[in-house]
């Protein structure tokens, strides 16, 4: 208790106020964040940097937030990444060496880097740190508050010994002013910047701006040492008027060349509307002058850009150019984001008034008979004008959505067999060939296949091209309400010919493909149906022709009925036709629903016959084999081809089939469904088969499910016997109940599998309610399939590596956005944006190429050198010109200056009408006017000069140290960004 109420026991809380002040603090954090960064003690790295190295290298950036007070600033460090395996004896460092920046301030292999930070290219310093303003911050205005920043500076590198320089951003953040130091042993650099609105007239050339230099060094020795001098002049070029225009004018004369860059329906437009290359910069650089070398003073210069020894280009490209493929993809895509339906956008009226015609003409089919039709009516083209009739019936020619002349083009071009007026059967037979031929052309192209990839069509197909018209019409020809127009008259195109039995054009035979887009397959979908509604009625016509002959022979006599039967047995024995495909009497089909008992009777006499006149639809017999219970050959029947069917019917039947569950009941039913094929093909095998049993079937089927052994018989001999298979036994097996149900009906009477008029009635009203958004929905991949198809054509023209590049990358990007059925609409922005830019690099590469006269062949010998040239351009920040302006390069440089500045000095009526090849009207124009000789090239709109010296400072007897001052002579802007060093050893 008495030590608890000692009172040297009490501890008293001890506070530090060493480093109270906000000032301190601040230092002591810089501090800190030199020592975390090892930017602490002599500075490592090679003592010279290769050539080109700031440009080429790669620069390392971090930041750090530190706070004065409540005034926040970010902390930057910028360092050249050098290489670890370049570390040579020769570039250590001596302990009492310069710093590295007082180096590279002498160091002349990377004057005027293109692409570096300001700092970079006024000081040529490889490493540095940045002290600025943090976001949404004022600027550090008053001469007060910098001073105490660069003392802060200044402080922090003598207390932790860092040699790296340090800069303070100060004043206005566009002005980029800097001001900082670098400390060494024994040494001070100082970094002091100039920067004025208007150049002084006293320093606005290189005699002046070396007083101001002198002056500032300070240096008492005589002579004094040379002034190292590199001088740059930059030359803007702007006016391209003397070479052409970027898309050919509108051709008003023609239907579709209203639009710039108007092309024919097929084809999609390329290109740039305007300039894609805004302004070309030259670059005239003197490196190494000294002073009594070059006269550079108020009242003359020796500076003529054209005995400058070295050049450099650089192009400013114009942003966003508008580009006619971009827009157009830009435009569709828009489409596919629009809700409006075709009745929103035509009118209901229009929509209702179809309804009625298909209502009144439905009727009348079922009450009255087909009225028969000339030949002559029967062309396509006659027959379109008067399906499109009711169409115009409530609406004027002048107020429909698209065009008249466009919309039969468009047509025409989408179904050219409508072309063609000749008799329905040349139209029908062209049109097959017409969707036959072509294929094995284009199966040899590489850029055919591409559709597999994107899920689209074949660039040959119906759908492709339908999906160019819309893709056009949308774009020149009316927008949304065009759009719908063409759509409506498109799918009314499409029912006239499943009505007339007209196939339809540009579409592959065969069932749908899978592989291509949903509406590309139920096109092919609506095709089957009208080859096989075709088929049918061919069939129909011939069977009524062959019995009205022969009821002409027999004279009506009572044996003509079985004529067709003994006719048709020679003619079923030709392989490799299935029954759709035939036109005798065994094609005609009879739905089997309600005559039952008229088919059973011939199959209970068949049964007993067993004889071979009663067996129909007979294909070829199969491989020599025999019927288990006769000696009879076993045939191969003509049986139904399976149901085509599209991916969404597809995905509904599977649906449904999940649907009926796991339960017995469920299967059996699954199964039933599954089988109607199978019932098919058993009712076709029996009636070419009579006297057959299931085994017989199974051995044809699926010869695996029949199982052959050698067993000995009773008289010893080994013969083979046979039996199904283990599957095929088991009860309730639905091979057996469905041979059990099967009747002998050929194929050519069995209920349809496909039934075609139920199908494409289907396909047709899936079409008719598609709204404009669906449908350009449908067709995105076939657009996207042309665009990239467009950029290979027109990359391959100019050859550009990273544009092929980029379009290989586009092209698996796109597989992966468009096989999906719901897109990423964001994704798909993204990707048209590419393709955009794309397209903008071949047009400036295309302007460029043009400028330069690589097309025309101009300089045969040198086309190599130029199309480098121009390759460069596209791909690098600057580009030296080899021979600078006596080379083939800068002498095509030098003639588009002097046409600019020609055209300059023309009134612009005059310009117009000047040559560009035209040298001599220049001067014969100022011999006549009396003026003096207008130079070859204007103003540099540019100055750069770089002055450089190692003097003694600030004593005679101090050591020689780095001077840099770097100028920018403007129209706008003077600035003077001066290093300037010290000794400190005794001062």
């Amino acid at each position: 208790m008495a030590a608890d109420s000692d009172p040297e026991s009490e501890v008293f809380e001890i506070t530090d106020f060493t480093t109270a002040s906000e000032w301190e603090r601040f230092v002591s954090r810089v501090e800190e964040v030199l020592n975390d960064w090892k930017l602490i003690g002599n500075s490592t790295g090679r003592l010279s940097v290769e050539k080109g190295e700031y440009t080429s290298g790669t620069w390392k950036e971090k930041s750090q937030d530190i706070n004065f007070a409540d005034f926040k600033f970010f902390l930057t460090h910028y360092s050249l990444k050098e290489e670890s395996d370049k570390d040579d004896g020769k570039d250590k460092l001596e302990e009492d060496a310069f710093p590295l920046a007082m180096k590279d301030l002498l160091c002349m292999n990377n004057d005027f880097p293109p692409r570096a930070h300001c700092l970079v290219r006024w000081y040529g310093i490889r490493e540095f740190v940045v002290i600025s303003p943090g976001a949404n911050c004022e600027a550090v205005i008053s001469e007060s508050k910098c001073n105490l920043l660069l003392s802060s500076i200044s402080i922090s590198l003598a207390s932790s010994g860092c040699q790296v320089p340090m800069f303070v951003q100060i004043q206005q953040k566009w002005r980029r002013i800097y001001a900082g130091e670098c400390q060494g042993p024994g040494v001070r650099t100082d970094f002091e910047m100039v920067h004025l609105r208007k150049v002084p007239s006293q320093y606005n050339h290189l005699s002046g701006l070396l007083d101001i230099f002198k002056s500032k060094i300070g240096c008492s020795l005589s002579p004094l040492p040379p002034v190292n001098i590199a001088i740059r002049f930059t030359y803007i070029l702007q006016d391209w008027q003397q070479h052409s225009w970027p898309q050919q004018p509108p051709d008003f004369d023609t239907i579709l060349g209203g639009e710039v860059g108007g092309v024919e329906f097929g084809k999609l437009p390329f290109g740039a509307c305007e300039e894609p290359i805004s302004e070309l910069h030259l670059a005239a650089t003197w490196p190494h002058l000294t002073e009594g070398i070059v006269v550079d003073n108020e009242v003359y210069s020796d500076l003529d850009p054209l005995q400058a020894p070295h050049w450099t280009v650089r192009v400013r490209t114009a942003e966003n150019p508008q580009c006619l493929l971009g827009d157009l993809l830009t435009e569709f895509f828009k489409l596919c984001c629009r809700k409006e339906s075709t009745e929103e956008i035509l009118g209901r009226r229009l929509a209702e008034d179809e309804e009625n015609s298909d209502i009144s003409s439905a009727l009348s089919k079922l009450t009255e008979p087909a009225a028969t039709v000339p030949i002559s009516k029967l062309s396509v083209s006659n027959m379109m004008h008067s399906a499109r009739k009711h169409i115009r019936r409530h609406r004027r020619i002048d107020e429909s959505p698209l065009n008249t002349d466009i919309l039969n083009s468009v047509l025409l071009y989408l179904f050219p067999d409508a072309a063609v007026e000749k008799s329905s059967e040349n139209s029908k037979s062209k049109t097959a060939q017409a969707n036959s031929c072509g294929k094995a052309d284009q199966d040899k192209s590489s850029d055919y296949n591409l559709f597999l990839h994107l899920k689209s069509a074949p660039s040959d197909s119906l759908t492709y091209r339908l999906a160019l018209c819309v893709c056009l019409v949308n774009y020149n020809h009316g927008g949304l309400r065009a759009v719908a127009h063409l759509w409506q008259e498109f799918v009314l195109e499409l029912r006239y010919r499943w009505e007339n039995n007209y196939l339809i054009y540009g579409l592959a035979g065969g069932a749908p493909d899978l592989r291509c887009c949903l509406l590309h397959q139920k096109l092919q979908m609506l095709n089957c149906c009208i080859e096989r509604k075709k088929a049918r009625d061919d069939a129909r016509k011939a069977l009524d022709g062959s019995r009205e002959r022969e009821q002409r022979v027999s004279g009506g006599g009572q044996n003509s009925c079985p004529a067709p039967e003994s006719t048709t047995s020679t003619r079923e024995v030709s392989p490799g036709k299935s029954w759709d495909s035939w036109s005798d009497s065994e094609d005609e089909f009879f739905e089997c629903l309600s005559d039952q008992g008229e088919v059973e009777a011939p199959h209970t006499e068949g049964e007993k016959d067993g004889g071979k006149s009663k067996a129909e639809g007979r294909l070829h017999p199969n491989n020599n084999m025999t019927l288990l219970n006769s000696a009879e050959p076993l045939y191969v029947p003509v049986t139904q081809d399976p149901a085509p069917m599209t991916e969404d019917l597809l995905e509904e039947q599977s649906e449904v089939l999940a649907k009926l569950g796991t339960s017995a009941e469920g299967t059996h039913l699954r199964a039933r469904m599954q089988s109607a094929c199978l019932l098919s093909d058993m009712e076709s095998f029996k009636a070419a088969n009579p006297g057959c049993v299931l085994e017989d079937f199974v051995r044809w089927y699926s010869p695996r499910d029949y199982v052959e052994d050698e067993v000995v018989d009773e008289k010893g001999n080994k013969v083979v016997k046979g039996k199904l298979s283990a599957r095929m036994m088991i009860p309730g097996n639905m091979w057996v109940e469905a041979w059990e149900t099967a009747r002998v009906i050929p194929a050519r009477r069995q209920k349809r599998l496909f039934d075609d008029t139920k199908e494409a009635e289907k396909v047709l009203h899936y079409l008719a309610v598609q709204k404009p958004a669906d449908l350009a929905r449908h067709l995105l991949p076939c657009i996207v399939h042309a665009a990239i198809l467009k950029l290979k054509e027109e990359e391959s023209v100019e050859d550009i590596p990273s544009v092929k590049k980029s379009i290989q990358q586009a092209t698996a990007q796109a597989s992966k956005l468009l096989h999906p059925h719901n897109h990423d609409y964001k994704k798909l922005e993204d990707f048209i944006n590419q393709l955009t830019a794309m397209e903008t690099v071949v047009t400036r590469a295309r302007s460029l190429k043009a400028k330069f006269a690589i097309s025309e062949g101009e300089k045969g010998e040198d086309a190599g050198e130029l199309e480098k040239f121009v390759s460069s351009l596209l791909e690098e920040p600057e580009v030296v010109v080899i021979g600078a302006g006596q080379g083939p390069a800068g002498s095509i440089i030098h003639r588009l200056f002097i046409n600019a500045q020609r055209l300059a000095d023309f009134t612009s009526d005059e310009a117009a009408l000047l040559s560009p090849l035209d040298e001599d009207s220049r001067h014969d124009r100022k011999s006549t006017g009396g003026s003096n000789k207008v130079p070859d090239f204007p103003s540099p709109a540019g100055r750069e000069i770089l002055l450089r010296t190692c003097v003694p400072r600030p004593a005679p007897y101090s050591k020689a140290l780095p001077q840099r001052l770097f100028c920018v002579l403007m129209r706008e802007e003077f600035r003077l960004a001066g290093a300037f060093s010290s000794d400190t050893s005794f001062f």
